[in-house]
């Protein structure tokens, strides 16, 4: 028998754990703690954050340079006990060929000086206690699957089932998901986010706005040999291996208890359908510039997440009846500068002060809630996204085109970014070429993995610590399973087996079918980086939260 739908109420309901929630939620906590202090009549509310992972920060994932910024606002007494690994000290940006490599003058935009490295797993843990300390309730293995509305007014968040079998038939630990109600949603599921897709979709929040473009961030921890570098170390890459029509560079960042981050970053919005970013991020390992810095270590650690670079032209509507986007589902990031968790936090501030603000007036409406956008256009980090508003469209028509129109940024300082004060662009998986073009694209070479310095997807999927209930309903949903088989193939040659970083899409031999081949999904592999969704070139594919608890469990990453 199909169990009753609980419905909960809670005042003010953040959904994912990221820094942009558990910043906004802490804020509101403390200043709701403020006013009661000298109040006749104290305000007594409940505040919640949702997060669908494990535990916080399993699903948490950055490079990661923190710009203390936002952190020194939001706790400015206590901010340096947060698990800062180190301040950086040495930087390094290096030019790739093949086999060389030419070390360069560092632009301003990656200067790194009064800024530190850390682990955004570790982070968000210690910034969830600081909420919990304030009366902020947090909320673990518990996705927002759907988001409910009244007419164009969001009244809560409905959480994903839980015991359902593989075609959707209730298990005997069948759950249904929750009803949450609320004064206002605060949504910060990071990039490409569900709920705030749906949103967008039924509210036409980007109607005014560049679509969102992406990039693919893919990572490794390493241990290294004691004494190799010293935490704070900072190396970024520009060129091989990827082309001058790719978006993209590599990155290693030294941490302590000799743990090194390696990755790289590859644009969404690529053109060759036979790119593999992951194989691409292999090959970049086998650079002697980072070769050197890996040898005799042992990989520890993978992830794999989306990044919105689209910037402050592809940013939605942030507010309205009943809600607020905030964090990378609102496209909080600085491409230029490869940093976003400050930017993050700074809009969880002031997502918290415009819901302090609605809560003395009684209002949520649109129009008070609208406050929000004002502030965000007001605040240093609506400056800082203004200024580099136009970074990763310059790079549309190649590299040189990007960093003409970067160096004229520059110098304009944001008063009219470069020759352009807004330039267009367009969704990524709309560059993608057809195989069957005149300019043909070309494969890359495959690459053999040693399993010591370079590893295949499944390798690397492992040290995820990805896990998810298998006897569940698949959560790639594919709008149309012969466009696969028949039309992709021909024209892109499948590229799903190729840009997702963790094996999850597999062309395999099928005698029942009509072409002799169907597409199988590996779901358990899913590292949730949501890059299917983002770049499948028909936009067939929907990625939407699985069972709770299931993932990639990032904590030390």
């Amino acid at each position: 028998m199909t169990n009753a739908r609980e419905i909960v109420d809670i005042d003010f309901l953040f959904v994912g754990a990221g820094p942009a929630s558990l910043a906004g939620a802490y804020r509101l906590s403390s200043l709701i703690q403020e006013h009661n202090t000298s109040a006749t009549e104290p305000i007594e509310v409940s505040i919640a954050v949702l997060e669908k992972g494990k535990e916080i920060g399993s699903h948490a994932l950055s490079g990661a340079i923190l710009d203390p910024r936002g952190l020194r606002e939001l706790f400015p007494r206590d901010w340096r006990e947060a698990p800062l690994e180190a301040e950086v000290e040495d930087e390094q940006l290096l030019f790739m060929t093949r086999s060389g490599a030419l070390k360069m003058p560092i632009p301003p935009m990656l200067e790194n000086e009064g800024k530190y490295v850390v682990s955004l797993g570790k982070l968000v843990k210690w910034m969830a206690s600081k909420a919990e300390e304030v009366g902020v309730d947090v909320f673990c293995e518990f996705p927002g699957r759907e988001i409910l509305l009244d007419g164009e007014r969001v009244i809560g968040v409905r959480t994903g089932d839980h015991g359902l079998d593989r075609a959707g038939a209730e298990k005997a630990n069948y759950e249904p998901g929750i009803d949450i109600h609320s004064k206002v949603v605060v949504l910060g599921e990071g990039p490409r986010g569900t709920l705030s897709g749906q949103l967008d979709h039924q509210l036409a929040l980007s109607k005014d706005s560049n679509p969102q473009v992406y990039a693919l961030g893919i990572k490794e921890v390493w241990e290294i040999p004691p004494g190799r570098l010293r935490p704070g170390h900072v190396r970024h890459t520009m060129g091989w291996p990827l082309d001058s029509k790719t978006f993209g560079g590599g990155f290693a960042y030294m941490m302590q208890d000799d743990l090194l981050i390696v990755g790289l970053v590859v644009g969404l919005d690529y053109n060759n359908p036979y790119l593999d970013p992951h194989q691409e991020f292999q090959r970049w390992k086998t650079h002697p510039s980072i070769a050197d810095l890996l040898a005799g270590g042992r990989m520890q650690y993978y992830g794999a997440k989306a990044i919105p670079e689209g910037g402050w032209w592809s940013m939605p509507r942030l507010f309205g009846d009943g809600f607020l986007i905030i964090g990378d589902s609102g496209g909080f990031l600085n491409s230029q500068r490869l940093k976003g968790i400050h930017l993050a936090m700074k809009s969880g501030i002031l997502a918290a002060e415009t819901l302090f603000e609605a809560l003395e007036k009684g209002d949520y409406s649109s129009a008070a809630l609208s406050s929000f956008g004002v502030s965000v256009k007001e605040s240093w980090a609506g400056e800082e996204l203004r200024e580099v508003r136009n970074f990763h469209q310059a790079f549309d028509h190649g590299a040189l085109g990007g960093i003409i129109q970067a160096g004229l940024g520059m110098l304009t300082q944001g008063r009219g970014w470069g020759i352009f004060d807004r330039l267009r662009s367009e969704a990524g998986h709309r560059k993608m070429e057809r195989i069957t073009s005149s300019a043909a694209p070309q494969e890359p070479a495959a690459i053999d993995f040693d399993g010591k310095l370079t590893f295949d997807k499944l390798a690397d999927v492992y040290n995820s610590a990805t896990s998810h209930e298998e006897d569940q309903p698949v959560h790639l949903l594919i709008a149309d399973n012969d466009l696969c088989i028949h039309q992709c193939a021909l024209e892109y040659a499948n590229p799903c087996e190729r840009f997702c970083p963790a094996n999850v899409y597999e062309m395999v031999d099928d005698g029942d079918s009509p072409t002799g081949r169907r597409l199988q999904i590996n779901a358990s592999n899913c590292v949730h980086c949501k890059t299917c969704d983002i770049m499948d070139p028909y936009q067939i594919i929907t990625w939407v939260t699985p069972e709770g608890g299931g993932g990639p469990n990032y904590g030390r990453m």
